[in-house]
Parts: structure tokens; C-alpha cells; sequence
């Protein structure tokens, strides 16, 4: 026999072994699929009793969502602190005026002012990003800041 003939035939025997390897994994798959007592149809039984719990817990956190997503264009989500000096007599930009705002520019803007003798705080509210009392420059530019002007 030639070298040639010893390697084609070695090479068959070789992809053979493979195919054969191949197929009985594949039948090993099908046979551990099927549980130890032989009973397919409990098996069944219960794959459709776990389903149905995890449908049930999906209609409750798909409601969930819904939820939350209905609250989300109220939450805050933009913002911004603006650091001044409120008085000339105090230095350091001890004052702050924060805007919290939602995505449609509904929200707060929060002004805190120190002094040597006391602290103030105001509280205004925004709708679109416009204050529905005057802002000062400072809760204006914290508005603008939050909603990214």
C-alpha cells in the first residue's frame, strides 16, 4: 500500500471517530432531557406550572413599569447650584440658589442668603423653565443652568 492510501484511509477513520463522537453527545443530550423516573409528562406538569409563575411575575412587573414610567417626566432630573455673595459686607459666596427641575422644566428653585446676623431661605416655583415669581439673576442662572442654556 502506499503512504498516500495509509493517510486517506487514517484521515476517513479520524473524521469518522468525530461524527460518531458528535452524534452520541448529541443522543446524550436527548436521553438527560428526560428525567431520571421516565416521567415526561410531570416533568411537563411542572415546566408549565414554573411558566405560569413567571408570566404572573411578569404581568406584575410589567404593570410596575408602567408606573413608574408614568411618574418619570415628574421627577427631578436637571439641576443646578449657583454659589454668590448675597451681601457686601460677606465675602466667600457663602449664598446658594439651586434649581431642581424635571425634564419639561417644571420644578423648585431654592435660594439660601447669609449674613453676618441671619440666614434666609426662599423658595420659588418654576413651570418650563420660567419662575412664576421674579427671579433674581442668581435663581435665573441656576434655572438656565439646570435646563442646559
Amino acid at each position: 500500500m502506499s503512504d498516500w492510501l495509509v493517510i486517506a484511509i487514517v484521515l476517513l477513520v479520524v473524521v469518522l471517530a468525530i461524527w460518531q463522537t458528535i452524534q452520541l453527545v448529541q443522543i446524550r443530550k436527548q436521553v438527560d432531557a428526560v428525567p431520571k423516573d421516565g416521567n415526561v409528562f410531570a416533568l411537563i406538569d411542572s415546566t408549565t406550572g414554573r411558566l405560569n409563575r413567571v408570566e404572573a411575575g411578569l404581568t406584575v412587573l410589567d404593570q410596575r413599569v408602567q408606573d413608574i414610567e408614568a411618574r418619570l417626566p415628574f421627577a427631578v432630573t436637571r439641576y443646578a447650584v449657583v454659589a454668590y455673595d448675597a451681601f457686601g459686607n460677606i465675602t466667600g459666596q457663602l449664598s446658594r440658589s439651586m434649581a431642581m427641575l424635571s425634564e419639561s422644566g417644571d420644578g423648585v428653585v431654592l435660594s439660601i442668603l447669609v449674613s453676618r446676623e441671619e440666614t434666609l431661605f426662599f423658595t420659588k416655583e418654576v413651570r418650563a423653565g420660567i419662575g412664576s415669581e421674579v427671579l433674581s439673576p442668581e435663581e435665573e442662572l441656576a434655572v438656565a443652568n439646570a435646563m442646559g442654556r
